[in-house]
C-alpha cells in the first residue's frame, strides 16, 4: 500500500526515533557543504580555481571511497564503535587540512590530506536509513520513513552549498564554512552513535555476526556484486549527474538574465517543490513497479532539465522557474525509489553498505555533472547544461535495459509477501 500522511507521523513518532532523527539532521547537513566550502576556502587562500578544484576533487574522491568502506565496517560491527573512532580520526584530519591550506603547503601534500579527510568523513547516511528497518515494520510506514530520508538529503544537498557560499563571503575568515561543516559532522555523528536505538542495533549486529546468523558478503565489491543493486546505483548516478548539471546551470542562467541572486531563490524553490511533491508522490507512486519507476522517473527528470537548458538562453526567469518547478517534482520520488531499491536488492545485514553505494554514486554523479555543466556553459553559453539532461536520458535508457535485474528481486519480495 502507498504511504499516507498518518504513516509519516507514525514513522517520525516511533518510540526511539526522535533522538537519531535529530542527530542525523545535524550530522548530514554538511554532506553537500564540504566540497564547496573547501573549494572556496582554497580559492581565497591560493587565488587559483585550478588548485581549489584539485583539492575539492580529492576530498570528493576520498569521501566516495570512504563511504563504501565505512558502510561495510558498520554492517559488520554495528554503527556505534566505528562512528566514534571515525569522529576522532576525522577531527585530526580536518584540522590537518585547515593547517595545510593556511600554510599554503605544496599542492601534492594538501591533495593527500584532502583524500584522507574524505576517507575519514563519517558517512552515516546509510546507518540512518538502515535504522528504520529496526524502528518500523515493512510497508507504508517504512516507505514513509524512507521518503523522509530522501527529503532531508535533498534539502541539505540544496541548502549546504548555499550556506557554504554565504559563510565564505560574509565572514572575515574564508575557512569558516569548512569549520562549521566539520563541527556539525562531529557533533551530529557522535550524538547519533550514542542514541539508545543505535546502540541497540550495534549490539544486535555484533551478536548475530558472532553466532553466524547474519552472513557476510565477501570479496572486494561486497554487495555491489548483486546485479539489481548495481542497477539501483546506476539510477542514483544518473540522478546525481542530471541534478549536478542543473545546479550549476541555474546559477549561470540567472547571471545571464542579469539577476545572479535569483539562482539561490530558484534552487530553494526547487527544494520546497521537491519536499511537497515527495510526500504526495509517496501516497500514489507511479509507475508502481519499482523496476519501471527507476528509468521512467530519471527519464522525466532528464527531459525537464534539458528543457531548462533550452529555455535558459531566452533570459526569462519566469519561464525557467515554471520548467524548473516541474523538474523539482521528480527529485524526492527518485531518491525514495533508490532507498526502496536498496531494501529489495541488498542481502540481509548489508543495508548500510548497500545504501552507501547509492550515496557514493550520487556524489560522483553530482561531481561529474557540475564539471560537465561548467565546461558546456563556457563553450556554448547558459544553455549548455542541457547536455547533462541529454546524458541523463542515455542513463535512463541503460536502466530500462537493465530493469529485469530489479524485476527479479521485486518478484521475490512480492512472493515472500512483503509490500513493495
Amino acid at each position: 500500500m502507498p504511504a499516507a500522511l498518518s504513516d509519516y507521523r507514525a514513522a517520525l513518532g516511533t518510540p526511539g526515533a526522535a533522538a537519531p532523527v535529530c542527530a542525523s539532521v545535524l550530522g548530514r547537513f554538511p554532506i553537500a557543504m564540504h566540497s564547496l566550502a573547501t573549494l572556496l576556502y582554497v580559492r581565497e587562500v591560493h587565488g587559483s580555481y585550478a588548485v581549489a578544484g584539485a583539492v575539492s576533487a580529492a576530498l570528493l574522491v576520498g569521501t566516495a571511497v570512504g563511504t563504501v568502506v565505512q558502510g561495510r565496517v558498520l554492517d559488520r560491527l554495528g554503527p556505534t564503535r566505528p562512528m566514534l573512532v571515525l569522529v576522532a580520526v576525522y577531527l585530526l584530519c580536518v584540522t590537518g587540512l585547515v593547517l595545510s591550506i593556511e600554510s599554503r603547503a605544496a599542492l601534492p601534500l594538501t591533495v593527500a590530506v584532502a583524500v584522507v579527510t574524505g576517507l575519514a568523513t563519517p558517512a552515516f547516511e546509510g546507518s540512518s536509513r538502515a535504522l528504520w528497518s529496526d524502528l518500523t515494520p515493512p510497508g507504508p510506514r517504512r516507505e514513509a520513513a524512507y521518503t523522509y530520508e530522501a527529503i532531508s538529503l535533498e534539502i541539505f544537498f540544496i541548502m549546504g552549498p548555499a550556506l557554504a557560499a554565504v559563510l565564505v563571503v560574509a565572514t572575515p575568515w574564508p575557512g569558516t564554512a569548512l569549520v562549521v561543516a566539520a563541527t556539525a559532522e562531529i557533533v551530529g555523528t557522535t550524538w547519533f552513535a550514542l542514541t539508545a536505538a543505535v546502540r541497540r542495533r550495534s549490539a544486535r549486529i555484533r551478536a548475530e555476526r558472532a553466532d553466524g546468523s547474519l552472513p557476510v558478503e565477501a570479496g572486494l565489491l561486497g554487495v555491489f556484486r548483486r546485479p539489481g543493486l548495481r542497477t539501483v546505483a546506476l539510477a542514483s548516478l544518473g540522478f546525481g549527474l542530471v541534478a549536478g548539471t542543473a545546479e550549476v546551470g541555474v546559477i549561470a542562467a540567472t547571471a545571464f538574465a542579469g539577476s545572479p541572486a535569483a539562482g539561490g531563490v530558484l534552487l530553494s524553490l526547487w527544494s520546497v517543490v521537491s519536499v511537497l511533491t515527495g510526500v504526495l508522490y509517496g501516497m500514489r507512486p507511479w509507475p508502481r513497479p519499482l523496476h519501471l519507476r527507476l528509468p521512467v522517473l530519471l527519464a522525466g527528470f532528464a527531459v525537464l532539465v534539458t528543457a531548462m537548458g533550452l529555455v535558459s538562453p531566452l533570459g526569462s526567469l519566469v519561464l525557467l522557474a515554471v520548467v524548473m518547478t516541474a523538474a523539482g517534482a521528480l527529485i524526492t520520488p527518485q531518491v525514495t525509489a533508490h532507498s526502496l531499491g536498496v531494501e529489495q536488492t541488498a542481502p540481509a545485514g548489508s543495508a548500510t553498505e548497500a545504501f552507501n553505494w547509492m550515496v557514493m554514486a550520487a556524489v560522483l554523479g553530482v561531481s561529474v555533472g557540475q564539471a560537465l555543466s561548467g565546461v558546456m556553459i563556457d563553450l556554448v553559453g547558459p544553455g549548455g547544461y542541457a547536455a547533462g539532461g541529454a546524458l541523463g536520458l542515455l542513463v535512463a535508457g541503460l536502466l530500462w535495459l537493465r530493469r529485469g535485474s530489479v524485476a527479479d528481486t521485486e518478484a521475490r519480495v512480492v512472493a515472500a509477501g512483503s509490500p513493495v
